[in-house]
């Protein structure tokens, strides 16, 4: 047994060490970039995917989203997730990552910062009602005063 040589085999693409060492928690601001899939719009007349000899390549882009992180979940094993919310043009947005998914090109850490709790669902109520207090302290302006402000306008 002396001469057998102990060879790494590679089951993922992804740097499962490096992703393991990755050090972020509920509370932090982490920026991912996700790989998504370019597909081709298909034009009249053109061949349809069926028709060509040669299978194209998938290309794909990256994509960033950059939030917080509201969870991490099932530690370091393999199925392990991460929550990431984001608000986008007023609407809070959610996304679930995989920890170690090859569609995730990178994760990158914006800020760090501390929470007394490891996951922040509260975020999501709280945000609502932030939102709530700013449209309760919004007066109406009276319509005659409006209509005046856009003639001299």
């Amino acid at each position: 047994m002396s001469g057998n040589k102990v060879t790494n085999i590679k089951f993922s693409p992804v740097n499962i060490e490096a992703r393991k060492k990755l050090n972020f928690k509920a509370g932090d601001t982490v920026n991912v970039w996700s790989k998504i899939l370019e597909e081709k719009v298909e034009k009249k007349g053109e061949k349809k995917k069926g028709d060509s000899k040669k299978p194209e390549a998938n290309k794909y882009r990256l994509q960033a989203f950059e939030g917080i992180v509201l969870a991490r979940k099932h530690g370091t094993e393999m199925g392990a997730t991460f929550t990431v919310r984001r608000i986008a043009s007023g609407v809070g947005v959610e996304r679930i990552f995989p920890l170690y998914s090859p569609m995730v090109d990178k994760i990158e850490i914006t800020k760090k910062s501390r929470a007394r709790r490891s996951k922040l669902y509260y975020i999501r109520n709280k945000a609502v009602k932030d939102v709530r207090s700013k449209m309760h302290s919004v007066t109406a302006v009276p319509e005659e005063e409006a209509v005046v402000e856009e003639k001299t306008a």
